[in-house]
């Protein structure tokens, strides 16, 4: 006896189409293409290309700013910087159409810093602001209080960083959501601020605790 078996063809899965603008798309990658070969060239030529670009790039920018090599500016045009700005080397300014990013005059921060709005943050920074290398500014974070789900699938928070004028934040700090810095005040190097630090207050540690005075 014999069994006869049909074997219909399995149907092929095809991937999703997605709708993908070719002339955005382009124009996308030419302004990263752009701002990745202005952000390696080295010297006063490369500082006066970017400071000429970014004039037109940011929401606000003054002739005097300085852009050091391979420093990355996400959604420019929610970012504002006063005269006599410097940015170091390998600094991040990350802002988007919900969070922007103002920052004073006379502001210099050193190399590979981070001031991070995404999300729903503000970040605003005043005048003769000094920043150390490797800090960290951040007016978000994860979402991480049930244990029985993903901290990845938890969303994020929404806070905001004011930073008040003549402020010094030294090497590896990192400051958090929803901190105000007051006037005059000092953040120690490796502090992780966590409350708001009153005007010309010393503060270090982690987290942040006040270790001294300016005198004024």
């Amino acid at each position: 006896m014999l069994l006869r078996l049909s074997l219909s063809p399995i149907p092929s899965i095809q991937p999703a189409k997605t709708s993908v603008n070719p002339l955005r798309l382009f124009i996308r990658e030419l302004k990263d293409w752009v701002e990745a070969l202005l952000g390696a060239v080295p010297g006063t030529t490369g500082i006066a290309l970017r400071r000429t670009y970014y004039r037109f790039r940011l929401a606000a920018a003054a002739p005097e700013l300085t852009i050091q090599t391979n420093v990355s500016i996400t959604c420019p045009n929610r970012i504002s910087i006063g005269r006599k700005c410097r940015l170091a080397r390998d600094c991040k300014l990350y802002a988007t159409p919900e969070s922007p990013i103002r920052i004073g005059t006379n502001f210099s921060a050193n190399a590979n810093v981070m001031i991070n709005a995404r999300g729903k943050g503000h970040i605003t920074i005043g005048n003769n602001v000094l920043i150390g290398p490797n800090v960290v500014l951040r007016s978000n974070n994860h979402i991480f209080a049930r244990a029985d789900a993903l901290i990845n699938d938890q969303g994020m928070t929404e806070g905001t960083i004011t930073i008040g004028n003549d402020v010094w934040i030294a090497a590896n700090a990192v400051v958090l959501q929803n901190v105000s810095i007051g006037d005059g005040a000092v953040v120690a190097a490796g502090a992780v601020v966590t409350k708001s630090v009153p005007p010309y207050m010393i503060v270090g540690g982690v987290p942040a605790r006040t270790i001294g005075m300016r005198q004024t």
